[in-house]
């Protein structure tokens, strides 16, 4: 199996300063929102970064696709990838231009529903379908192309179903993938499941097969896992609750692939708690903090991650719109999507804004490669 990583290691702000601007992709949902007919000219977005101030170029629509709201860059630069959220759901890979633009090669059915993340690791794409549970599994070629078993089925080479539910009844009536990880050993992949509030866990072969593993850890009843992110000890790992709005730290054992709750915490801080019920989106590790985006209350969270794994109080920072759904780090800027504020926005770690750019219903955002 070829020896890509999930993604390049970043570069310093020193060396990000030098090359000038930051290109990243922004991926959408349809205009009138999630849930809403796609394919009525939403697409993927393209936006420059200025590292040194956090300023935003403008935007342009690169290419019309059917409800991107995830994306992901192929480490060669060549390729991105994008969800088609809807039902049945797709995944198609676009070719980046000389232009910047990018046009679509081809699109192959996920056999679900809704998908809504993607992971690369090493040579093979993997899919979170949330309406119905559904993980996909599509090798790719070394150029981040899909590989000739998929081009001759065009189907995933794996599709994997689960089965369960949880207490919430109308969040919690099926399961519901969520987030795709890989543990840092690279021996398994964890499934964030909404609906089941479970870690699905697959062991890995060498050449990215996957096979059903039971589970890696369960969270209390009513949890609904949605994203998580591994600590850099490699022995916690961090799972955001969508449904009782908390980050659950949890201690690994590599060895036995398996996860135990030890603590959790709250998603916003108690000066901001209040008003509409909040709902923890992504989470990101950036150095030592640990960065989590909360709906309803519209906050960044900044989460102190000490030595020994365990995280310090929380402070929550307002932003100025609605609906942060998804944020990236980029030259010690974080970049979010505010998805009913039509937004992009840039901000510092103090949650100070210091870029802006309009985008119809942003819903991801990833480093162009």
């Amino acid at each position: 199996m070829d020896d890509l990583t999930t993604q390049p290691a970043p570069a310093t702000d020193a060396e990000t300063l030098a090359h000038g601007p930051v290109p990243l992709w922004v991926g959408t949902y349809p205009h009138a929102g999630i849930g809403t007919e796609a394919g009525l000219g939403e697409g993927i977005w393209r936006v420059d970064l200025d590292p040194a101030t956090g300023a935003l170029g403008e935007p342009r629509l690169v290419v019309e696709t059917p409800a991107p709201s995830f994306v992901v860059a192929h480490p060669s630069g060549a390729v991105v990838h994008a969800v088609a959220e809807d039902a049945p759901g797709t995944v198609t890979a676009f070719a980046v231009q000389e232009d910047g633009g990018l046009a679509p090669t081809v699109t192959v059915p996920v056999g679900g529903t809704h998908p809504c993340h993607l992971l690369l690791a090493d040579d093979v794409l993997h899919v979170a379908c949330y309406t119905d549970g559904v993980l996909a599994v599509l090798p790719l070629a070394p150029d981040g192309t899909y590989a000739t078993e998929v081009l001759e089925t065009g189907t995933p080479a794996q599709v994997f179903r689960h089965e369960g539910s949880g207490p919430v009844t109308d969040r919690q009536e099926g399961p519901h993938a969520h987030f795709v990880a890989v543990t840092p050993d690279r021996r398994h992949v964890l499934v964030a499941d909404l609906g089941t509030d479970e870690l699905r866990r697959y062991a890995r072969a060498a050449d990215g097969t996957l096979t059903a593993d039971g589970v890696a850890a369960s969270l209390p009843p009513g949890t609904g896992p949605r994203h998580l992110a591994f600590a850099p000890d490699a022995r916690h790992l961090y799972v955001v609750g969508e449904l009782d709005a908390a980050v659950h730290v949890l201690a690994w054992d590599a060895a036995a692939a398996t996860g135990a709750p030890v603590a959790a915490v709250p998603a916003v801080d108690a000066a901001l708690a209040g008003g509409a019920a909040p709902s923890p989106s992504h989470v990101l590790l950036e150095g030592d903090r640990l960065v989590l985006g909360v709906r309803g209350a519209d906050v960044l969270t900044a989460y102190p991650v000490a030595a020994d794994g365990s995280l310090g109080a929380g402070a929550s920072a307002r932003l100025r719109g609605r609906t942060p759904r998804h944020h990236e780090v980029v030259a010690d800027w974080t970049v979010v999507a505010l998805q009913e504020s039509h937004a992009v926005v840039v901000v510092d770690h103090d949650g100070t804004e210091v870029g802006r750019a309009s985008i119809p219903s942003p819903a991801c955002v990833a480093r162009v490669r």
